[in-house]
């Protein structure tokens, strides 16, 4: 079957949005911001470039809710008038001083090599379900179609959901249920707020980035999935084994049964290739699946023309991924003369 031929370039409905294909630009983290967190002109070129095909799903990078949730210099945030998430005790310690908040978390519980947050009081858990439905109000007054709540890699939503970090003994630790309650709350506040169809979710299940991966993730995640399912949220983003932040690893667990309690579409995201991205869709062709590419979409800025024509690829540079406000490693991957002969 030609690639163009594939499941991959057929329309679906994912919550709100009605998509013409399925290759979807994954959240990516790329310090372009400027200082006061504030998107520029170079981003906007950025993402504007990887608009080759229409109808297709770009997840802007992760995006703080709050000053006092963030934690990277040079990240977007959008608390201010200038994909939702906050660090917790992965926030960077001088990024929280430059930007004058104490790091707060789950527990006052480290990873290795990082801070040691102040644990979570009632009122610090109240106000950050309230940050992250300010923050999702804002996305919908900026134009977006739909935010995805980052519960994923380490970061404040996953620290509360596993129990490698969790070690709250209130109403959100201690056990399944109550370890997943912060996620549910905000998924179920942030939807009120602007209508679940336009909210997805990230998870991380296996991943040990940042201190993460609990002994047996399934009937935790098993659980959450479940219960932000019934809340009725647009789509489910889970990340594969194989992928442990920005490393591969040689994980060969499945997701089947995270896919097995979800009745919706499911983004998959984990090292994909063109190859495997189109076998997946083909294989699992009773579900709505979308796949999710990172670095190879950096490099490639017509990534879904590239893969429905069958062209090869430009190689990624990752020494330039992160370099901070530049254009390099950002914008100035080559589109495919193929692309560029059609006038674009």
């Amino acid at each position: 079957m030609a690639s163009k031929d594939s499941l991959l370039f057929t329309p679906l409905k994912l919550g709100k949005i009605e998509l013409s294909h399925r290759v979807v630009l994954s959240a990516l983290t790329r310090l372009r911001a400027d200082k006061n967190h504030v998107a520029t002109d170079l981003m906007k070129e950025y993402y504007l470039q990887r608009t080759s095909l229409p109808g297709g799903l770009i997840i802007a990078e992760s995006t703080s809710v709050a000053k006092h949730h963030g934690g990277m210099s040079h990240t977007s945030a959008i608390w201010g008038e200038e994909h939702l998430m906050a660090f917790g005790r992965a926030a960077q310690p001088l990024a929280a001083e430059e930007d004058g908040f104490m790091i707060k978390g789950h527990s006052a519980i480290p990873f290795e090599g990082g801070a040691t947050p102040e644990e979570m009081m009632a009122e610090d858990i109240k106000s950050t379900i309230e940050d992250y439905v300010r923050a999702a109000k804002n996305a919908m007054r900026a134009g977006f179609d739909g935010i995805e709540l980052y519960a994923a890699n380490g970061y404040l939503l996953d620290q509360f959901i596993q129990d490698v970090s969790n070690k709250r003994t209130d109403e959100y630790g201690g056990s399944i249920e109550d370890r997943n309650r912060l996620v549910v709350e905000i998924a179920q506040a942030v939807s009120d707020a602007v209508g679940a169809e336009r909210v997805g979710i990230k998870l991380s299940p296996w991943s040990d980035f940042q201190g993460m991966r609990m002994e047996n993730p399934v009937p935790q995640f098993t659980d959450l999935i479940k219960r932000v399912n019934d809340i009725g949220i647009g789509y489910l983003n889970l990340i594969e084994s194989r992928v442990s932040g920005v490393d591969y690893t040689d994980g060969t667990e499945t997701l089947d049964w995270a896919w097995a309690v979800w009745d919706k579409a499911v983004i998959a995201t984990g090292g994909y290739l063109p190859e495997t991205a189109l076998e997946l869709v083909e294989r699992d062709s009773a579900r709505d699946i979308v796949v999710a590419f990172g670095r190879r979409y950096v490099s490639n800025p017509d990534l879904p023309f590239r893969i429905q024509r069958g062209l090869e690829l430009n190689p990624y540079d990752r020494s330039t991924f992160y370099k901070v406000g530049a254009p390099e490693g950002l914008i100035d991957y080559p589109f495919s003369k193929e692309y560029l002969a059609l006038g674009n």
